[in-house]
């Protein structure tokens, strides 16, 4: 099969569509290895808030962190609908973070994902790099790297 070469206006990118609160939030699908049911995390004395700790996925241990407490909002209310996303992220190996809800997988291209312009300087802590366009939805993508930035060294 010959692959087209495609211009940067027309490449598209997928994102997992999950509910934190009543926002809604995107992750690029890249970065995202699993998707789990919640399950029992063990405790890991000393570590930040929203590090909630690790859990035991097919004999890996795999830290979890709660985005919710990562953003300064409200603890975690654990319901059915809760899951925990596996990230696989280079330099630093799995990274489970708890969302209230995954909702379905969206196509974006580049028309319709606005940057968000911030100071660097200023916005060190700003976990969106855009706002994507999904019909009359706006879905907040998320900067992966400042979400996980601090957690793990």
């Amino acid at each position: 099969m010959a692959e087209a070469i495609e211009t940067t206006e027309s490449v598209k990118k997928q994102y997992i569509v999950v509910k934190i609160g009543s926002e809604q939030y995107g992750i690029d699908i890249s970065y995202v290895d699993n998707i789990v049911r919640m399950q029992k995390i063990t405790r890991v004395p000393k570590a930040q808030t929203y590090f909630k700790g690790i859990i035991n996925l097919r004999g890996e241990i795999v830290p979890v962190m709660s985005v919710r407490k990562r953003m300064g909002l409200d603890d975690d209310v654990f319901t059915n609908a809760s899951r925990i996303i596996i990230l696989k992220i280079e330099q630093q190996g799995a990274l489970g973070i708890i969302v209230d809800e995954v909702k379905e997988v969206v196509t974006l291209g580049a028309d319709q994902i606005d940057k968000v312009a911030y100071n660097k300087k200023v916005d060190k802590d700003t976990f969106i790099n855009g706002i994507g366009k999904n019909g009359e939805e706006l879905i907040s993508l998320f900067n992966i790297n400042s979400i996980i930035g601090e957690e793990i060294e």
